[in-house]
């Protein structure tokens, strides 16, 4: 059971059209903008600081953002995140190799050196304490120009903010992430967990 019962999707205007975002990423809205939205400003907030982080500027993709939200959270040990990220990195494109290896990511041939340092840094600046070092940190540079580190980090931050929040609300899981998370995640030991 949530710690929070969440709203109606029709509970508020502005959010629900700011929340017509998800619809392209996951394919609905999310149970946790629907229990932010107890607090309209919050829920607002976070979906134009979503909307910000996750565009493509470039070079950091949309499916490789969702891999490293992934890495991140599965660091963090947020599964309803995990399930979320997993489903958002298919619909945007993450190749069925990349999604079956992903935690093979600094061996397996699918991923390249570039993304490699992605997601070794996710791993990393999402462990506590964190693990960010002078390796890894020239690593992702040698790899990355400054703007696409931010989009990086920003990626890795706004799942920090999302993997504390579901966890500690133990938000319902929709059944389109669970079908994603029993194909992709259940092999490495994934599960609903709480959040069913």
């Amino acid at each position: 059971m949530p710690l929070i019962t969440p709203l109606s999707p029709e509970t508020n205007p502005e959010v629900k059209k700011l929340a017509e975002f998800f619809n392209e990423t996951l394919g609905f809205c999310p149970n946790s903008i629907l229990t932010m939205q107890i607090r309209p400003e919050i829920a607002a907030a976070f979906i134009n600081l979503n909307k910000a982080v996750m565009a493509n500027k470039g070079r950091v993709t949309s499916d490789l953002k969702r891999l490293i939200g992934y890495m991140a959270s599965f660091t963090a040990g947020c599964q309803y995140c995990q399930a979320h990220t997993a489903l958002a990195a298919e619909r945007y494109g993450a190749t069925a190799e990349k999604m079956n290896n992903i935690w093979e990511f600094k061996t397996h041939p699918s991923f390249s050196e570039a993304e490699r340092a992605a997601l070794e840094f996710a791993v990393a600046a999402s462990s506590i304490p964190n693990g960010v070092d002078d390796t890894i940190s020239d690593n992702l540079k040698a790899h990355w120009d400054e703007g696409e580190v931010v989009e990086i980090l920003g990626v890795v931050s706004l799942f920090g903010y999302l993997n504390r929040w579901n966890d500690s609300m133990g938000t319902h899981l929709e059944a389109d992430a669970i079908s994603t998370g029993n194909k992709y995640l259940k092999p490495e030991g994934w599960s609903v967990g709480k959040h069913q």
